[in-house]
C-alpha cells in the first residue's frame, strides 16, 4: 500500500510538471483579469470649455483651456486653414472660421495647461473659437484639428516630431475651477530656481536673481564656461506661466535674443525681462537652454512661485 501511495504522488507531480506549460482555455466567464497599463493611452493635447457666450459681433464664442497630455514638451496650434467643426444634437453642422488655439509658439511642459498667451503688442490673447451664425443647445460638440511638435527643439529641423490630432469638446461641460498651470504633476519636472543647468559644451546656466516690479520680472542669468574657447549659450527670452493660465512673453527664435560671449574658463552675466501683471502669482519659468549642439534646446521648468 505504501508503494502504491508513493507511486500515486510521483504520478501526480509528473502530471503537474507536464501540464504546467500547457495553454488552457478557461470556460467563458472565468478568464483572468485584464491587465491595464496605467501609462497607456493616447498621448495627445486635450482641452476643456471654460466659457460659452457671444462675441462683440454677436457670434457664438467658446473660450477654452488646453492641456499637454503628450508626455513631452510640446508646442501646438490649430491647423492652418482648418475651421473648427460645431455639431448640434439635431444634426446641424457649422464651420467655425475664427480659431485661436495654441501655445503662442512656446513649448509647454507635459502635464501643464493654459488658457492664453501674450501677443506681439503685449496683449493677452485668450484661446477662443468663434462660430458665425451658430446657436448651441444641449448636446453640442466642437472638434478642433491641430498640429504639434514634441520634444527637444532643433532649429535645423523645426518640423521634427510633428503630429496631428483633434481636440473634441462637449459644450455641455463648462468648467470654471481648473487649476493652472499644473494639471498633472510629473515627477522631477519642476526644478528649484537655483538649479545649475548644463548647456552647450558643458557650459552651466544658472538663474542668479529675480527682481519683480509692477510691470514685470527681470531675471539675472549666469553662464559658466569650462572650455578653452569663448562662446555663447542661447536661452532666448524665457517666458513664464502663472496661476491664471497665461503664458507671458512673446515667442521669438531663441538664438535671435542678444546674449554676451562667455570668456574661456570664465563666467558672464546678463538679464532678460518679461512683462507680467503684479497680481499674477504661482509663476514658473519655461526655459530653453542651448544643449548638445548649436541651435538645439533642452527645456526646463524653474519654480519661481514664491515671487
Amino acid at each position: 500500500m505504501k508503494g502504491k501511495t508513493l507511486l500515486f504522488y510521483a504520478l501526480l507531480v509528473y502530471a503537474l510538471i507536464t501540464f504546467a506549460c500547457v495553454y488552457i482555455v478557461l470556460p467563458e466567464g472565468l478568464e483572468g483579469p485584464e491587465v491595464v497599463d496605467a501609462h497607456a493611452g493616447s498621448r495627445v493635447w486635450s482641452g476643456a470649455v471654460i466659457d460659452v457666450g457671444k462675441s462683440d459681433s454677436g457670434d457664438l464664442r467658446i473660450e477654452l483651456a488646453i492641456r499637454n497630455d503628450t508626455g513631452d514638451w510640446s508646442t501646438m496650434h490649430g491647423l492652418e486653414g482648418k475651421p473648427a467643426r460645431l455639431s448640434t444634437a439635431d444634426g446641424k453642422e457649422f464651420n467655425c472660421q475664427n480659431v485661436v488655439v495654441g501655445t503662442g509658439g512656446h513649448r509647454l511642459a507635459p502635464g501643464f495647461q493654459m488658457r492664453g498667451y501674450t501677443t506681439a503688442d503685449q496683449q493677452v490673447q485668450p484661446l477662443v473659437v468663434e462660430c458665425q451664425g451658430a446657436e448651441v443647445g444641449p448636446g453640442a460638440k466642437l472638434a478642433i484639428e491641430y498640429v504639434c511638435f514634441n520634444g527637444i527643439l532643433d532649429d535645423y529641423d523645426p518640423e521634427a516630431n510633428r503630429s496631428e490630432g483633434v481636440i473634441e469638446l462637449n459644450l455641455d461641460l463648462v468648467v470654471s475651477d481648473l487649476a493652472y498651470p499644473v494639471s498633472t504633476a510629473v515627477d522631477g519636472l519642476i526644478l528649484p530656481k537655483e538649479s545649475n543647468l548644463t548647456g552647450l559644451s558643458d557650459n552651466v546656466v544658472t538663474l542668479l536673481g529675480i527682481e519683480r516690479a509692477p510691470t514685470g520680472l527681470t531675471f539675472t542669468w549666469q553662464n559658466e564656461n569650462p572650455t578653452k574657447f569663448p562662446l555663447k549659450t542661447h536661452i532666448g527670452i524665457p517666458p513664464v506661466i502663472g496661476a491664471d493660465g497665461i503664458i507671458y512673453g512673446v515667442y521669438e527664435t531663441i538664438d535671435m535674443a542678444p546674449v554676451p560671449v562667455t570668456p574661456a574658463k570664465g563666467t558672464m552675466e546678463w538679464r532678460t525681462e518679461v512683462a507680467v501683471p503684479a497680481e499674477v502669482k504661482g509663476l514658473y519659468i519655461l526655459l530653453s537652454v542651448e544643449s548638445k549642439k548649436p541651435r538645439t534646446y533642452q527645456n526646463y521648468v524653474l519654480d519661481i512661485s514664491d515671487h
